[in-house]
């Protein structure tokens, strides 16, 4: 069986084309947010691959107390619903705690649980009986220090709260310190958990793996390695690609130092969108 992971009116996972889940780390602006999601829209469009825009409302878990959060909950769900209305795209956004799952899930298609807090029970449950009522899907980021076969408790805690409509993401694994990996041997054993009605769609964040940790105040990275991490992981088969983008990354408020420049995107997925054709082309 086939299992989807809905949001709004596309569907992702195998058979479906890789969908691209992208949009700037923290919502800075109603009109920058919506210029972003507009070129990503019309790339993907072009490329023939689902668009679901991402942004997220607050960043409760910077390296620093002085870090720009985002504008909050209740301006930022408002910015995150009209962008993806007036686009016509779906749309998903962050959670950090319990309380701002109902909120969420009226807003946006899909609900994000941060790698760090995929663990948290509260948080999956809430965001599980949210997104069950809501008729939204759940999309699970794999924690940093989290083996590709622990993830299928996430899945389980969805299930027990009633949402089997549930994704997760692989975003890297610590390796030491100041460092992040990829395992696509782990990669492939996400995409074939041993889980009860099959294992969920998986997307791969190609950005946010290429992260330095613990470089201070605020996290390095080497988004110049991010469009190679993308094509490897699409020619892995994952059913969706996380991509967060900005017009001017020194700038950014938020994960400047991973970022991928606006202008660039648009030729990742072409790419993207060449390398799956390939695959489907071989028989």
């Amino acid at each position: 069986m086939i299992r989807t992971c809905r949001a709004g009116r596309i569907e992702i996972g195998a058979g479906r084309p890789p969908a691209i889940i992208a949009g700037p780390c923290v919502l800075e602006s109603y009109e920058m947010g919506f210029e972003i999601a507009l070129r990503l829209r019309d790339a993907c469009g072009e490329a023939g691959l689902p668009l679901v825009f991402k942004a997220s409302f607050d960043k409760a878990n910077r390296s620093s107390i002085r870090s720009p959060r985002g504008p909050g909950i209740e301006q930022g769900l408002e910015w995150i619903f009209e962008i993806g209305r007036v686009a016509g795209v779906p749309t998903t956004t962050d959670i950090h705690s319990p309380d701002q799952a109902q909120a969420a899930a009226r807003a946006v298609d899909l609900l994000q649980i941060p790698a760090f807090l995929c663990r948290q029970t509260d948080l999956l449950i809430a965001a599980g009986r949210a997104a069950a009522s809501a008729g939204r899907g759940v999309n699970v980021k794999k924690g940093q220090f989290m083996s590709p076969a622990e993830m299928a408790g996430a899945v389980r805690k969805l299930a027990e709260a009633g949402c089997s409509n549930v994704m997760l993401t692989e975003r890297g694994t610590f390796f030491g310190y100041g460092r992040l990996v990829n395992d696509f041997l782990g990669l492939g054993d996400l995409m074939e958990l041993d889980i009860p009605g099959g294992s969920p769609p998986v997307c791969f964040d190609c950005t946010h793996s290429t992260q330095l940790p613990g470089a201070g105040e605020q996290t390095g990275g080497r988004p110049e390695r991010a469009p190679l991490l993308a094509r490897a992981a699409v020619a892995a088969g994952v059913h969706a690609l996380f991509i967060e983008t900005h017009k001017d990354p020194p700038l950014a408020l938020s994960d400047s130092a991973t970022v991928l420049p606006l202008g660039s995107v648009p030729a990742l997925i072409r790419r993207i969108a060449a390398i799956r054709a390939a695959m489907d082309s071989v028989p």
